[in-house]
C-alpha cells in the first residue's frame, strides 16, 4: 500500500471517535509502529487535529467535528459502488431517491475519463432481475398500493427516508398503521432503531414508549409519517442482524397458530421439504411416529392451505380445521369426476 493511500485509511480509521492505539493500526496496515508515528505526525503538519493518548492503554483520536474531504476512488471500488446504487435503483421503493441520482453522478464524475463513459450509462451494462412471484403467499389487501416492477413508489420511499432521518437524528416518529383486519388504522409513535430489506419489502424496525419490546412495521403499509422533536434514548443492545433470517417469523406463526391453527399431517420426506422453506421453516414439526410428523401454523385463508395440500399430494392429510378438510374432500371429488 502506497503511503497516501495509508494516510487516508489512517483518517477512516479515526473518523469512528474511538481511540485507537499504534500497534493496532500498525498491524491493520502491516507496517511498524514507527511508520505510524511517522505518518500522524505528517497528519498533524497537514493541520488534522489529533489528540495523542499515552499510556498502556492509550492512542490516536481525531478530535469531534474534522470533515473529511472526499475521496478518489480505483476502478474496482467504483465499480463496486455503482452495483450498489444499480441494486437499489431496481428496488419498488428506495431511501433517499433524490440523493442517490446525485450519488451516482458525483461517482461517475470522480473516475477518470476513458471509464466515465462506459460507467455513465450503468444501467445498460449491470442488471438485477426481479424477485418471481410468491405462489404460496400471496399479497392481498394492499393491491391499490402496489406498484409496477420497475418503477419507484415515491410514497413508499418516502416513509424509508424519514425513518433513516430519525435514526440519523436520533428523533421519534408518528405515523398511521392499519390493523391487521386493514379495516382501519392506529397511531404509532416510536423510536426508529433500524431497518432490512425482505422479498421486495422494507421492514421498519422501531421500539413503541409504552411497549419496551421491539417491534416492525411494513413500509408500503405506512401513513402519514412524520418526525417530532422528541429526542430517541439509545438502545446500545439493538442489532437488526439478530432479526435476519426470518427470526421475526417464529414468534409471529406461534401467535397466529393460537389464534387460527391448522395442523397438517406430513411423511417426514415433505416435511424436511417444508423445514427449507422460507415461510413453513418457522412452523412447529412434532414427530408422531416414524412415518409421521404434525405441522402445526396459523392461517385464516382457507385458499392458500388448500392450495398447499393439492401440491403436498397424498403424503399429506390436513386434520384441522375440521371445515376445511369438508371443502378439500369437495374439491377432490370434483377433480375425480374429470378423470373418470
Amino acid at each position: 500500500m502506497q503511503r497516501f493511500d495509508r494516510i487516508l485509511g489512517l483518517l477512516l480509521f479515526l473518523r469512528s471517535g474511538q481511540t485507537v492505539s499504534a500497534e493496532a493500526l500498525a498491524q491493520h496496515f502491516r507496517v511498524s509502529r514507527r511508520t505510524i508515528y511517522r505518518d500522524m505526525e505528517s497528519l498533524s503538519l497537514l493541520g488534522v487535529p489529533l489528540y495523542a493518548e499515552r499510556g498502556r492503554e492509550g492512542g490516536f483520536q481525531l478530535l469531534e467535528g474534522y470533515f473529511l474531504p472526499p475521496l478518489m476512488f480505483s476502478q474496482g471500488e467504483a465499480v463496486a459502488l455503482l452495483l450498489g446504487l444499480a441494486l437499489q435503483k431496481n428496488l419498488r421503493s428506495r431511501p433517499f431517491p433524490e440523493e442517490l441520482f446525485m450519488a451516482e453522478k458525483k461517482l461517475v464524475a470522480a473516475l477518470p475519463e476513458r471509464l466515465q463513459k462506459v460507467l455513465a450509462k450503468s444501467e445498460l451494462i449491470m442488471g438485477v432481475e426481479q424477485l418471481p412471484k410468491d405462489l404460496f403467499h400471496p399479497e392481498s389487501g394492499f393491491a391499490s398500493r402496489e406498484t409496477p416492477a420497475g418503477k419507484e413508489n415515491r410514497s413508499e420511499s418516502r416513509v424509508i427516508s424519514v425513518f433513516l432521518q430519525a435514526i440519523l437524528d436520533k428523533k421519534q416518529i408518528i405515523f398511521q398503521y392499519p390493523t391487521r383486519n386493514k379495516e382501519q388504522s392506529y397511531e404509532v409513535q416510536a423510536a426508529a432503531r433500524g431497518i432490512f430489506w425482505d422479498r421486495n419489502h422494507w421492514y421498519l424496525v422501531g421500539q413503541r414508549s409504552e411497549q419496551p419490546a421491539t417491534r416492525m412495521w411494513r413500509s408500503d403499509r405506512v401513513m402519514g409519517i412524520r418526525l417530532i422533536q422528541q429526542s430517541t434514548a439509545p438502545q446500545a443492545d439493538f442489532d437488526v442482524r439478530e432479526m435476519l433470517g426470518r427470526k421475526w417469523l417464529s414468534s409471529a406463526i406461534e401467535q397466529w397458530s393460537q389464534q387460527s391453527p391448522v395442523k397438517i399431517s406430513l411423511t417426514p420426506r415433505l416435511a424436511t421439504r417444508l423445514q427449507q422453506d422460507w415461510y413453513y421453516q418457522h412452523a412447529t414439526f412434532e414427530t408422531v411416529s416414524e412415518e409421521k410428523v404434525l405441522m402445526t401454523f396459523g392461517e385464516s385463508d382457507p385458499m392458500i392451505v388448500l392450495e398447499l395440500l393439492r401440491w403436498l399430494g397424498p403424503e399429506a392429510e390436513l386434520i384441522e380445521p375440521q371445515m376445511w378438510r369438508n371443502r378439500l374432500r369437495e374439491e377432490l371429488q370434483q377433480m375425480w369426476t374429470k378423470y373418470l
